[in-house]
């Protein structure tokens, strides 16, 4: 299991996932925004899908839980 987590504080632009999808270490799980940049958050290991925290929209914290792959 594998917890993706923020690692500053951001605004949500796109959540590109969803629970049942597998992915690649290269699959853009979120697209967050801070100070003007888009920020693409990638796993570190492939896997599926089994919870997303986050939709457009939310503001996250460093450390808060985006999504968790299996």
């Amino acid at each position: 299991m594998e917890e993706v987590r923020a690692e500053m504080v951001a605004n949500v632009l796109a959540v590109n996932v969803t629970v049942g999808d597998a992915v690649e270490p290269a699959t853009e799980l979120v697209l967050l925004e801070s100070m003007k940049m888009e920020i693409p958050v990638l796993p570190e290991h492939g896997g599926r899908v089994s919870r997303v925290a986050v939709e457009a929209g939310d503001v996250v914290q460093e450390g808060d839980l985006l999504v968790v792959l299996d």
